[in-house]
This record gives structure tokens, sequence and C-alpha cells, in this order.
């Protein structure tokens, strides 16, 4: 599945349309970036329930600062629109892949809830 470039426009409508949403925050100088780039990719082939987006840091800075990014790359996951997972630094594919599936087990109620309270 391919990813899907987000930008300060929709970022929002693209969090809150997808159940599961992980990002990428990553830039074209950074090393450790173009090294977990094919690990992102893969995943994205092997659940294809799942949103992946990228975000460029250099193309989007004013989302990456919104977004309190200081570091990259940095990895985002949200549930039902609900941030569940911030994490900076190069994860390995079975990790990632852990990630994913704990993300997917959440509760999107117990989220909910969570959020009022």
């Amino acid at each position: 599945m391919a990813t899907v470039a987000l930008t300060t426009e929709n970022f929002s409508s693209t969090v809150d349309a997808n159940d599961v949403v992980l990002i990428d925050f990553w830039a074209g100088w950074c090393n450790p970036c173009m090294r977990f780039a094919p690990i992102y990719d893969e995943a994205s082939s092997r659940h294809e329930d799942v949103t992946f987006a990228k975000v460029d840091t250099e193309d989007q800075q004013d989302l990456s600062a919104a977004l309190d990014i200081t570091s990259i790359p940095t990895i985002m996951a949200f549930r039902s629109g609900y941030l569940v997972f911030r994490q900076a630094g190069l994860l390995p594919g079975a990790q990632l892949d852990e990630l994913i599936g704990k993300v997917k087990e959440l509760d999107p109620e117990e989220l909910k809830k969570q959020a009022a309270s």
C-alpha cells in the first residue's frame, strides 16, 4: 500500500477519517530516516488495513513545529483519531509490526472515555 503524504491541509482529515494511522516524520538528509524508509514501506504492504503516512519535515515545517517534532525519524500512531504512540528513533521491522498490532488492539470506546476524563 502506498503511503500518504501529509501536509498541514490534510493532516487532521487523514487522522480523523481512518481507524489506524501510522505517521513517519522524516527528512531527505537524515540517514536514520533513509534506513527506516524501506522498513516502513514493507510494513505498509503487510498491514493493508492501516493508513501509512509520511511528513517531510523540511517541506512541512509548520506542521512539524505544531506537533513539536524535534528529532527524526519520529513515529506517531493514531487510533480512531487519538494519539496513542509517539517515539523518536528508528524502529526495526519486528518492533514496528508489534506496535501496529498493539495499536489495532486498543478499544476506541476506552480511548474516548480516557479522553473525556
